[in-house]
């Protein structure tokens, strides 16, 4: 039986602007389509390990508990929604796309991921009014954001609502999709859960571009080094 999953996301993207844009839904059948990766990759770096707490958003992104209680997350849509964010980060200019992250073991891939796609990273400490108080030094007005952890990154989603930008993010067993624009399921507290994430999502970015092929990247990019290092 084909599996259908609901994306949420831009409805071919052209012609609608903003959040609004962002949050139309498509249906794909995820069996047309060739994994990014092997699977046991996405299962050695516990991209599919969720919390023990788990929110009411997250219950059509979980394949099952563990008998320890953790809520296991569905790497075949993890898989897709790397897709997904790729093909919506693709069509904004580069400079015009801003990558958060707070998390200390996020902030590695997340900093080579910005660097990777030529976006800017506010990786750390977020000052408040960056996105919001011309005034400030550091102060940005990009078209898309993209956040580690919604909850963790909570000031930089405010400020982006406050803006009317659309908002996609890694987010965790436990996390709510309130102001989440386009849901990336994942492990968003693992050092190398993280760096797959990010790795995987740079090359196919970059691959939207037209200016990367997998052979290419792996030559690039050793996905060890995308690792937090403590």
């Amino acid at each position: 039986m084909p599996l259908l999953v609901r994306l949420v996301g831009r409805s071919g993207f052209e012609g609608m602007s903003g959040r609004q844009a962002a949050r139309g839904a498509i249906m794909e059948d995820e069996t047309a389509l060739e994994l990014l990766i092997a699977p046991d990759v996405y299962i050695e770096n516990a991209v599919d390990v969720g919390t023990t707490q788990r929110s009411s958003d997250m219950l059509r992104f979980i394949s099952h508990v563990r008998d320890d209680g953790l809520h296991m997350i569905d790497w075949r849509l993890t898989d897709s929604r790397i897709r997904l964010v790729a093909k919506m980060l693709a069509r904004y200019p580069a400079d015009e796309i801003l990558v958060a992250c707070a998390r200390p073991f996020g902030q590695r891939p997340a900093r080579l991921f910005s660097e990777s796609i030529g976006a800017r990273g506010i990786i750390g400490r977020f000052v408040p009014g960056t996105l919001t108080n011309p005034r400030l030094p550091r102060y940005f007005e990009p078209s898309v954001v993209f956040v580690t952890d919604p909850a963790a990154d909570s000031q930089v989603v405010t400020e982006a609502i406050g803006s009317g930008l659309p908002i996609a993010s890694i987010v965790d067993a436990n996390n709510m999709l309130r102001n989440v624009d386009v849901a990336l399921p994942g492990n968003n507290k693992g050092r190398r859960s993280l760096a797959l994430i990010y790795w995987l999502l740079a090359r196919e970015v970059l691959k939207e571009r037209g200016e990367m092929d997998d052979e290419t990247w792996a030559g690039l990019h050793e996905l060890l080094e995308w690792e937090t290092a403590f």
